[in-house]
C-alpha cells in the first residue's frame, strides 16, 4: 500500500542528490520546548545541513498574543520568508533535529496555510542525516531575498470558537496528538493551564504513534492507516488536530496528508489556549 500523497516527504538520499538544484531550498526548523533548556538556533549555528536557513517558529509568529508560536498574519509571514530566500518557484525541504519532525511538520503546514504547496519534510530529519554520515556545516547562509505571494487557506486552521462550536456540531473529528496521560488528565501538562484533560468528544492518537521509533521516519502507509483506524478516526471525514501548542498536531496532519486526507486542519491555540481559557470545558478520564 503506497502513500497517496508521497510528495509531502523526501528521503535523505533524495536531498543529498538534489540539494544543489537551483530551485531547492533547505530549511532547518528545529524547535524544543523551553523546559528542555536546549537552544535550537545555537545548535543550528554549530551544525546544519549545507545551505539550510533557520526558520524560528517562535519568531515567525503572531507577536500580539501571549500564546506560543501562533500563526502570524500573511504580511508578516511573507516578509520573514522572503528574507530567508524562500518564495514562489522554490521547492522547499524542511527538517528538524527533534527526533520526530514535529517542528518541520509545523513549518510544512504554515507554508500550506499561506498557499505554498511545493514543500516537503525530510523523512528522518537531521537524526537520520547524521546517522548516515552525511555532510554538515557551520557557515551562515547568505540567502538572496525571494518574492513570496501569500494566498491564505483558512480551511487548514481552526480557532477556539470553531472548536467550541464543533463540540455540538461534530463536523470535524477532533484528534489530540498529546500523550495518553496528558489526554486523560493524569499526567502533568507542561504549558501554563487552569484545566487538564481534553476537549469533549476528541480522540487521542499520540504523535509518536505515526513515527518509527528507531528510524524516526514516518510509518509505511498501511501501518499509518491502521494507527488512525485503531484510534477511531474515519479518514473519509474532516479532521481538526490539536496538541499542546499546535506543533505535534502538525505531524498528524502530515500523516493524514500522506494517506490522501488533504485538508486536515490544526487548532492553532491547542491546549496552551484551551487549558487557560475561562470559557472552555475539559474532560478528565
Amino acid at each position: 500500500m503506497p502513500y497517496v500523497n508521497p510528495d509531502a516527504i523526501v528521503s535523505t538520499a533524495w536531498l543529498a542528490e538534489h540539494q544543489k538544484a537551483p530551485d531547492v531550498r533547505v530549511v532547518d526548523a528545529s524547535w524544543y520546548h523551553p523546559a528542555t533548556g536546549r537552544d535550537a538556533r545555537l545548535e543550528y549555528e554549530r551544525q546544519h545541513i549545507p545551505g539550510a536557513v533557520f526558520f524560528d517558529i517562535d519568531e515567525i509568529a503572531n507577536s500580539e498574543t501571549t500564546l506560543p508560536h501562533m500563526l502570524p498574519d500573511a504580511a508578516k509571514f511573507a516578509s520573514k520568508v522572503r528574507k530567508l530566500g524562500l518564495g514562489n518557484g522554490n521547492r522547499i525541504i524542511v527538517y528538524d533535529y527533534s527526533g520526530g519532525a514535529a517542528a518541520a511538520a509545523r513549518v510544512w503546514w504554515m507554508f500550506r496555510v499561506f498557499g505554498h504547496n511545493d514543500i516537503a519534510v525530510l523523512d528522518g530529519g537531521m537524526t537520520k542525516w547524521l546517522r548516515e554520515g552525511r555532510p554538515t556545516e557551520d557557515l551562515p547562509p547568505m540567502p538572496r531575498e525571494r518574492h513570496f505571494m501569500p494566498r491564505v487557506n483558512q480551511l487548514l486552521v481552526r480557532s477556539k470558537e470553531q472548536m467550541k462550536a464543533n463540540i455540538t456540531s461534530r463536523r470535524d473529528q477532533t484528534v489530540d496528538a498529546r500523550s495518553a496521560g496528558r489526554f486523560s488528565g493524569q499526567d502533568k501538562e507542561p504549558w501554563p493551564h487552569r484545566k487538564v484533560g481534553h476537549i469533549p468528544g476528541s480522540l487521542n492518537l499520540p504523535w509518536s504513534e505515526v513515527i518509527d521509533p528507531q528510524e524516526k521516519t514516518f510509518l509505511p502507509a498501511e501501518a499509518l492507516a491502521q494507527r488512525f483506524a485503531k484510534a477511531g478516526i474515519d479518514l473519509d471525514r474532516p479532521v481538526a488536530a490539536s496538541c499542546g501548542s499546535g506543533v505535534t498536531a502538525c505531524l498528524l496532519a502530515l500523516a493524514l496528508y500522506l494517506l490522501g486526507h488533504d485538508e486536515a486542519a490544526i487548532y492553532d491555540g491547542s491546549w496552551a489556549e484551551w487549558g487557560l481559557a475561562d470559557d472552555t470545558v475539559a474532560v478528565v478520564d
